[in-house]
């Protein structure tokens, strides 16, 4: 239930606060001009919803618009409970969503102060409030819809879904089978190209790092003769050291040691060092022992090296990149080899995925049609009770003609078009071709009052749902959302007295002029000022006295209905 709805800096509105909290059930009219700013209104609800906004929404000469409402959830509301859990957004009973529009274009949005995407907002709000305006007419219009209707009215989202998984799977499997037929056809071409290519690798047999480690073997060679030159020279001083000065050093302190302890430690670090030294000596001869200077390696290391640039430039980057991919070759050969047998693997799959997926479809569609026979007797009753007597609704549904895969989408198998007759005697037909805008809302209200004992909405907003509509249609439009009043939340945005009548809260909406600038401003009327609003909305803005005496007759006689 919809509690509170502050407005601020969106388009028209400066500020607005609507306290609902007392009206957990009844209708909550919203009346006024034309161009007054009831659509502003809508828009900020909508925008909770996740409708995109632009920055052209926020008052000039500020910086951003703010939309928030405050919702009670229903307990055991199933879907709402999900969802809030799932994405730990769970603050009691309450959700309050909110909205920010910056003058930059950018938007944020809120749900119990944690930062949400648009499209969770959306999902939330789809919970809590259902909207009927102009554009649900033109769904309605649009046949493309009707299944969505069928499947809300008949509670089939979940049968629906679980087909939808198994079809999900189905293409899948359907892909990976073309796949590989697609492989079977080309595959002596592509298995002569891969051997090629896996024999290119082995016969260079590269390894891991190669050209690096050939790198500073070239460099090394290159500068062999400055490295004998240094080299040789350091081992000569070094063992000119060892075996002169650093020997006779060694001896004393060993003498030295035998006629003093303390200096014991000293000698073998002296002693210690010696034979390090003499080590690295031994260590530098050897290199120079290993020394190449042989041109002959410089032009075998520049082959080998050109040799592997080649395999890199075909097949990687790098070396690994070579090899991971003699790899992968390897590993589609074997699947070349063993792709018939794979090719009858998966077929047997999707065989299996098929058949589930067909049981289900025809499942779905057997319980369709008990829901389009039950859809048409209730709307029919629906529309009985809206000055349509002998109204005849018919949902014509069509499904392929074959037991197989053909035809069918992710919706099931079937088509669903909603037919239509007002007249005696005349057939149903396309509400496209037959539904002017006065039957148009009519049946919108009717097929919005069936769902809406059927989701756990606890808030209905119709937006203008009385257009083309008057006479003896408009006091039975009124009635039918005084009854979904009775047990859901409704705020109706209108321009019928009688519906406005029938209100337990009404509020006018107006334009105001205040230092030059115009606002929007909401207020509630007491009953006199009630009366003065539905009298302008029976005869403009100077009506008669017995403008004024039908006002009030209509507020009187919702109340005494409201009394029986």
């Amino acid at each position: 239930m919809l509690q509170e709805l502050r407005v601020h800096n969106l388009a028209l509105i400066d500020t607005l606060h609507l306290d609902l909290s007392a009206y957990k059930t009844g209708l909550i009219a919203l009346t006024g001009e034309t161009g007054a700013g009831k659509s502003i209104i809508l828009q900020a609800i909508n925008l909770l919803a996740g409708s995109r906004g632009t920055a052209s929404w926020v008052r000039s000469d500020c910086e951003q618009a703010g939309i928030e409402a405050a919702f009670t959830v229903r307990p055991g509301h199933a879907e709402m409970d999900a969802l809030l859990d799932e994405h730990s957004l769970r603050d009691g009973t309450t959700c309050i969503v909110r909205r920010v529009l910056g003058k930059d274009g950018r938007s944020r949005v809120y749900v119990n102060d944690q930062a949400v995407t648009s499209r969770l907002s959306g999902e939330l709000t789809a919970g809590l409030i259902n909207i009927a305006s102009q554009h649900d007419h033109q769904q309605l219009l649009n046949s493309r819809h009707h299944l969505d209707y069928l499947d809300t009215f008949g509670e089939l989202h979940g049968l629906r879904q679980q087909f939808a998984k198994l079809f999900q799977q189905w293409q899948q499997v359907f892909s990976e089978l073309r796949q590989l037929q697609e492989q079977e056809q080309g595959k002596e071409q592509q298995r002569d190209f891969l051997r090629f290519q896996l024999d290119e690798i082995r016969k260079g047999q590269p390894v891991a790092g190669e050209d690096e480690s050939l790198v500073r073997e070239r460099e090394q060679l290159k500068s062999a003769d400055a490295l004998q030159r240094l080299v040789g020279a350091s081992g000569r001083r070094l063992a000119d050291i060892v075996n002169g000065d650093l020997a006779e050093i060694r001896k004393h302190l060993e003498q030295a040691a035998g006629l003093d302890r303390s200096l014991n430690s000293l000698a073998d670090r002296i002693a210690s060092a010696g034979y390090e030294l003499e080590d690295m000596a031994g260590s530098l001869q050897k290199y120079l022992a290993g020394l190449s200077a042989d041109p002959d390696r410089l032009d075998a290391i520049a082959g080998r090296l050109a040799e592997l640039k080649q395999l890199q430039r075909k097949y990687g980057p790098a070396l690994t990149d070579v090899i991971a991919f003699a790899e992968q070759a390897e590993a589609t050969l074997a699947l070349l080899d063993s792709l018939e047998e794979e090719i009858g693997r998966i077929g047997l799959r999707l065989e299996a995925v098929a058949t589930e997926a067909l049981r289900k479809s025809v499942e779905l569609s057997n319980r369709r049609k008990e829901t389009a026979r039950k859809l048409e007797q209730d709307m029919e009753r629906e529309l009985t009770t809206l000055s349509f007597s002998q109204a005849i609704f018919r949902v014509a549904m069509t499904e392929p003609e074959g037991m197989d895969m053909v035809g069918i989408q992710a919706t099931g198998r079937d088509s669903v078009e909603f037919m239509f007759s007002a007249n005696p005697g005349e057939p149903p037909k396309s509400l496209v071709k037959i539904a002017s805008g006065g039957e148009l809302s009519r049946l919108m209200l009717a097929m919005k009052c069936l769902l809406a004992r059927r989701d756990q909405v606890d808030t209905v907003i119709f937006d203008e749902v009385d257009a083309g509509i008057g006479g003896q249609a408009a006091e039975a439009v009124a009635g039918k959302i005084v009854e979904l009043a009775g047990h859901h939340q409704v705020l109706c945005i209108t321009h019928l007295p009688q519906i406005a009548a029938c209100a337990d809260l009404h509020f006018k909406v107006e334009k105001q002029v205040e230092a030059g600038r115009t606002r929007t401003v909401i207020n509630p009327l007491t009953q006199e000022e009630r009366v003065a609003e539905l009298a302008r909305m029976l005869g403009g803005d100077h009506p008669t006295a017995q403008t004024l005496a039908f006002a009030g007759e209509l507020i009187e006689r919702k109340g005494k209905k409201a009394a029986a």
